[in-house]
């Protein structure tokens, strides 16, 4: 299994970017993927998940509304479109899987700031 993040960069408050997971060595349409994120000093926090039906879940009020999870099955990559930054979402942005065990890309940075 390899996921690999991409997309992060630095950007204004108030700006968008939109992230990209690619994913090999499993059969991505039949799982669940995720989004965390890791800002400085603080623990990684799961933040939203899409299920391979395409239902989505997010479990942090203050991205409810500006982030966006989205998978396409036919390029095996989970996409997160982040609008509206704030300084606070400066962190490292990680996807996830779980198949029989959890697998992690190398995270992208993401720098809110003007």
């Amino acid at each position: 299994v390899k996921l690999v993040e991409s997309g992060g960069g630095v950007v204004q408050p108030g700006g968008s970017l939109r992230l990209s997971c690619g994913a090999s060595g499993f059969t991505f349409s039949t799982y669940a993927m995720r989004w965390y994120r890791q800002a400085p000093g603080k623990e990684r926090e799961l933040f939203a998940r899409i299920y391979n039906t395409g239902d989505t879940a997010y479990y942090v009020e203050s991205m409810k509304g500006r982030f966006t999870v989205s998978r396409d099955n036919a390029k095996n990559t989970v996409y997160l479109q982040m609008n509206s930054l704030k300084s606070e979402d400066t962190a490292v942005y990680y996807c996830n899987t779980m198949t029989d065990r959890d697998y992690w890309g190398q995270g992208t940075q993401v720098t809110v700031s003007s």
